[in-house]
């Protein structure tokens, strides 16, 4: 029977590592961080141990979010299980790499999970756990418990896909957008209106399935049938923004993407757009 989780060990303080430090922390749980160069680590609003080397004693829930970059994670594993063996509960926050990838080789697959936050960590409710072929109920059900202790609600996908759930989701919607763009149909700005003033407001109370529900399946079955067969089914992403890249168009750190960010307040515009988040969080949150 996997005990309680208590101590957690994150491995890789930059920003997502940081908030999910921050949420464990909010939990009351006895949190250290792992470093390259602990002197640089800003301090916490919390009591934090901050370490350059594996601790002696073996955490309860050990999570990395270090370079997504598979050899490195690989070797981090193996001095992980080299140092601890099975005693610890081991997630990776990867969002990319294919966990049974990660996972071949492991001499204690049963331990293994998928913990991936959402940007920031520690402000949205909801954390993607993913389960391999081999991760125990147990495991699962000690990382579901610790995250409800963080307010936090564990989203349990059975198995890896590519994208997970939501960036699945919202690359789907995203090549869809992006093509429409290229093509002339709408432009960016139209987009984005359309979700922030339409789809957004509606999904956060009702989802996307619910919605449906609700507004009856004959009509979504109806409309299913005449839009699919139109959209843009390819298997190469839109050369739209992939031309951007290239030409170094990369948003708000060059000064430009699909928005002219130049002269603009982008930390305060940030805040901002942080303050109506939690607004919005509390307000879904009411009964």
């Amino acid at each position: 029977m996997q005990k309680e989780i208590q101590s957690v060990l994150v491995i890789g303080p930059g920003t997502m590592g940081r908030g999910i430090a921050n949420t464990f922390i909010r939990g009351g749980h006895d949190v250290t961080v792992l470093s390259r160069n602990p002197d640089k680590v800003a301090p916490f609003e919390g009591t934090v141990r901050i370490t350059d080397t594996l601790p002696d004693v073996a955490p309860d829930f050990l999570i990395e979010s270090i370079v997504e970059d598979m050899d490195v994670k690989r070797a981090l594993i193996a001095q992980i299980e080299t140092k601890y063996g099975g005693k610890p509960i081991l997630a990776t926050n990867t969002s990319g790499l294919s966990m049974e990838d990660m996972v071949a080789g492991m001499s204690y697959p049963e331990r293994f999970i998928g913990a991936h936050y959402l940007q920031p960590a520690d402000a949205l409710p909801i954390v993607e756990v993913i389960r391999v072929a081999e991760t125990s109920d147990d495991v699962v059900a000690a990382v579901k418990a610790a995250l409800q202790r963080n307010g936090q609600n564990a989203l349990v996908l059975n198995r890896p896909v590519p994208g997970f759930l939501l960036n699945r989701l919202q690359h789907a919607m995203m090549h869809e957008a992006l093509a429409m763009i290229e093509e002339g149909v709408c432009t960016a700005e139209d987009v984005d209106n359309c979700l922030k003033n339409a789809l957004a407001p509606r999904m956060c109370l009702t989802g996307l399935i619910e919605q449906k529900d609700l507004s009856g399946l004959q009509v979504t079955a109806a409309t299913h049938r005449n839009l699919v067969p139109d959209f843009h089914h390819t298997n190469t992403p839109v050369a739209l923004l992939q031309d951007m890249v290239k030409a170094g168009n990369l948003g708000v750190s060059s000064g430009q993407g699909f928005y002219d960010w130049r002269g603009r307040d982008v930390d305060g515009y940030k805040r901002a757009v942080a303050k109506k988040l939690d607004r919005i969080l509390a307000i879904l949150a009411e009964d």
